[in-house]
């Protein structure tokens, strides 16, 4: 289980660097005019997202929505909304990168409790352990998952040799977990470790709102389709776990090709709790890049291609990503600094699987030996 303890960065390495990137990507937005949060273009993206995911639901409800392939049909643009709002709405407000106006991140944070997520918890894990520590042994949540092994430093099972063919299929269930178990289990694991506390938030409260959230996302979202679409319930049931399947693969997919990759580094502590770079130094290690050249697939995910970017400046709306990455990577570059990348999506993906098979097999353990 990871660990709530503070990782201790070499703040000896190369410490220059980030004062400089950070300098140079500062006088960008200067020499520009602009600010470092969202827009117009912000604005419309939310709009339509939010409508991707409530206009099908809303059409379905009203009964305008009758034929079975049409209901089907709305059931999968509600994943790629559902998965929209994550990638390029709360994310970006979660990380107080949307807007300069406090309330209004708060606000489109909290847009993650409707779509069935608890916006807490997700800045506890994402936020607090994974921007802080990725790839981090024990720290970071996103690589501790004990039914996968991704880490070499994770402790080999027998069975994980076989996790390159199950993870598709536990990768589109996690949005389902996050519904059914997961919000319920880090609540209770974040008051236990101090994290609540430090987000200013009681256990009671949390407890409480996570289950009239849940309560209110099934009445909503599955009970009132079962009442009201001319289905058998086991139909809408179906295409109400179609929705999540897609929206977890993507959302699973798209994360962790950016972290769980063959060239990307995994780190554990020593004894006094220190990892060998300074911070900067690491988020370019354990982190990177794919299908920047993809316009449209970079705007529907919110510039999460521009990861290392992203890791880098989380404080920075992801519309300027494709800008601030030639400063990134020349500076990388000029500092001797590995920028990784990827040309494709596909080719992030592929490099993820032959990594979950490595992993599995304690075969990038006797690669790293040669």
């Amino acid at each position: 289980m990871a660990t709530s303890s503070t990782v201790r960065f070499n703040k000896d390495d190369q410490p220059e660097f980030f004062q400089v990137l950070r300098n140079r990507v500062n006088q960008h937005f200067s020499d520009k005019g602009i600010t470092k949060y969202g827009d117009s273009r912000m604005v419309f993206k939310t709009v339509f997202m939010v409508t991707l995911y409530t206009a099908p639901l809303i059409l379905m409800l009203s009964g305008l929505i009758q034929a079975t392939w049409a209901i089907v049909l709305m059931w999968l643009l509600m994943s790629m909304g559902m998965s929209g709002i994550g990638f390029s709405v709360m994310h970006d407000a979660n990380h107080g990168a949307y807007s300069s106006n406090p309330k209004v991140n708060s606000i489109l944070g909290g847009i993650l409790n409707f779509v069935g997520g608890y916006h807490i918890n997700w800045k506890i894990q994402h936020n607090v352990l994974h921007h802080s520590y990725t790839n981090v042994h024990e720290h970071d949540e996103d690589i501790d998952k004990g039914i996968f092994r991704l880490s070499p430093d994770q402790e080999h099972k027998p069975f994980y040799r076989f996790q390159i063919i199950y993870a598709p299929i536990l990768y589109g269930m996690m949005t389902i977990f996050w519904l059914v178990a997961k919000d319920f289990l880090q609540t209770r694991d974040y008051h236990k470790r101090g994290l609540l506390k430090a987000q200013g938030v009681s256990y009671g409260s949390a407890m409480t709102y996570v289950v009239l959230l849940k309560i209110a996302y099934v009445a909503i979202t599955l009970i009132l389709p079962i009442m009201v679409l001319p289905l058998a319930w086991w139909q809408t049931l179906l295409c109400f776990l179609m929705m999540h399947f897609i929206s977890g693969l993507f959302l699973a997919l798209v994360f962790q090709g950016a972290h769980v990759l063959e060239e990307t580094h995994f780190f554990k502590t020593d004894e006094h709790g220190s990892v060998e770079n300074s911070w900067a130094v690491h988020q370019l290690k354990t982190t990177a890049n794919f299908a920047n050249g993809r316009h449209f697939f970079g705007w529907f995910i919110g510039g999460l291609n521009h990861q290392v970017e992203h890791h880098l400046f989380p404080n920075i709306c992801h519309i300027h990503y494709p800008d601030i990455a030639p400063i990134v990577k020349a500076t990388a570059e000029e500092y001797g600094i590995p920028y990784y990348e990827h040309p494709t999506f596909l080719a992030a993906l592929r490099s993820h699987f032959r990594m979950l098979y490595k992993l599995g097999n304690n075969q990038y353990e006797r690669q790293l030996a040669a």
